[in-house]
């Protein structure tokens, strides 16, 4: 992993950026030689419009969940994923090389220069799939524990795509971990615990070890044998490092108090905070302006269907517990909660309106908390503010959930852009496990990423109501 503005990244995910915009501007000077070549137009004079087209590219991939890690990503993915980023940019570049020298001939070429890079990218797909599926390059991960922990985390590993590790089996610890052996049905095999576990992992050539055992007390982990391995250049994870770096997510079930108080991240110093500010006033500022047309129509619509009030102002809890008006375009009918009794939003919610349903697909219901920003109460990107009534259950049933209101809430956030919209306690401990990683890891550069993904999230209506 690379750390960049202390969001880590994954090399896997900027190899394959990399990789991308390489073959973007090979596609684009390739075109340019075959369809103008033969008329005396070099294709190095369409350079600079080549590495434009690649960034283009290259940045719309990253807004279509192109180079996502942790997920299955096949051939017909890549495929589908790719052609709507390459049908995005295309008119953005045409417009674009109309002001830049060589971009006539880059003009003309585009079209041919799209279909080189599709047909690119899925040939390197299909060739790195298949010398990954030969066990090439894959790094190869023993995992302690044999219980359910433990088949989870092979789980993972073997749905990520393609194939960047290979789990050669799990090794045993304690009595309840071998009798929990008996209850899960793991593809890797077990190794016996009579077995040292330095030597299976010198043997295997193992590269990381996992350490998948919730409860750890009372000496039931080789405490000894992991500290061989850790000092024979072996990395040793727990599940909270492992989920932290492979999901992008902090697994509420096996998270100890420990990693809170001594892990890395958590940044709150002053520099962070002014960066930060600034980056909301002036991005809020920009996108009232932008949405100024919109969100003038939405409110005549509101209107022409339900009357008044247009807006909503909820009670919200935000950075300290501090509780804030939150502010919304109006998406149910005015009576939606007669008896005043907050209650969770659902599919197919009768008390949305017509005109609701569209704007909450859209999320254009969320732009009047651009004010919000600007006041001070709220941020463009953080964990979503809740309603008291829920909050008070929330904490009663969720362990750390007041550690997402370390940081102020947000428009959009990690949690949003990871996993859909959320309706009961499940989901709101699931999408806690989101919040925990970005408080952890926030950082400028991780909200340009979320802000960029959420325009994936809601130009395809993801998660919405």
């Amino acid at each position: 992993m690379l750390s960049l503005s202390r969001r880590r990244f994954s090399a896997g995910a900027l190899f394959e950026m990399a990789v991308f915009a390489g073959l973007c501007t090979l596609a684009m000077l390739l075109a340019v030689f075959l369809q103008l070549g033969p008329y005396g137009v070099a294709a190095m004079s369409a350079f600079v419009p080549a590495v434009q087209f690649a960034l283009i590219m290259t940045a719309l991939g990253v807004v279509f969940s192109l180079f996502r890690v942790g997920e299955p990503k096949s051939v017909a993915v890549v495929l589908v994923r790719t052609s709507i980023t390459l049908a995005v940019g295309l008119p953005i570049a045409y417009t674009l090389f109309r002001y830049e020298a060589g971009g006539a001939a880059a003009r003309a070429a585009l079209g041919y220069a799209s279909l080189y890079a599709l047909a690119g990218v899925v040939s390197m797909r299909i060739a790195i799939s298949t010398v990954l599926g030969a066990g090439f390059g894959m790094q190869r991960v023993l995992i302690v524990g044999t219980g359910a922990e433990a088949l989870a985390v092979e789980r993972v590993i073997n749905q990520m795509g393609p194939r960047r590790s290979v789990v050669v089996g799990f090794y045993p610890v304690g009595p309840q971990d071998v009798q929990a052996a008996l209850e899960v049905d793991g593809k890797a095999p077990r190794f016996p615990a009579s077995i040292d576990l330095p030597s299976i992992v010198k043997r295997f050539k193992v590269d990381e070890v996992i350490i998948a055992v919730r409860e750890q007390r009372g000496g039931v982990l080789p405490i000894r044998a992991l500290l061989d391995c850790r000092i024979g250049g072996v990395p040793v994870r727990d599940l909270s490092a492992f989920y932290e770096r492979v999901r992008g997510e902090v697994p509420i079930e096996s998270l100890k108090a420990s990693w809170l108080i001594y892990g890395d991240g958590f940044a709150q110093d002053a520099t962070r905070t002014v960066v930060k500010r600034l980056f909301d006033v002036g991005l809020a500022g920009v996108l009232l302006l932008l949405a100024l047309p919109v969100m003038l129509a939405t409110i005549i619509l509101i209107f022409i269907e339900s009357g008044t009030p247009v807006f909503i102002f909820q009670e919200r809890i935000g950075r300290g517990g501090r509780s804030f008006l939150c502010v919304k375009f109006r998406s149910m009918r005015p009576d939606a909660e007669p008896d005043g009794v907050a209650r969770w939003a659902s599919a197919n919610d009768t008390r949305v309106t017509r005109v609701g349903r569209v704007i909450r697909k859209l999320r254009i219901d969320e732009l009047p908390q651009l004010f919000n920003v600007l006041s001070g109460e709220m941020s463009l990107v953080g964990p979503r503010p809740e309603r008291p009534s829920f909050v008070s259950g929330l904490k009663d049933q969720i362990r750390f959930y007041d550690v997402r209101h370390s940081i102020k809430p947000g428009i959009t956030g990690w949690a949003q852009i990871r996993y859909t919209y959320g309706s009961s306690v499940e989901d709101s401990q699931r999408k806690l496990q989101y919040d925990l990683y970005y408080v952890k890891n926030h950082s400028l550069a991780l909200d340009v990423l979320i802000l960029v993904e959420t325009v994936r999230v809601v130009l395809f209506g993801e998660g919405a109501l």
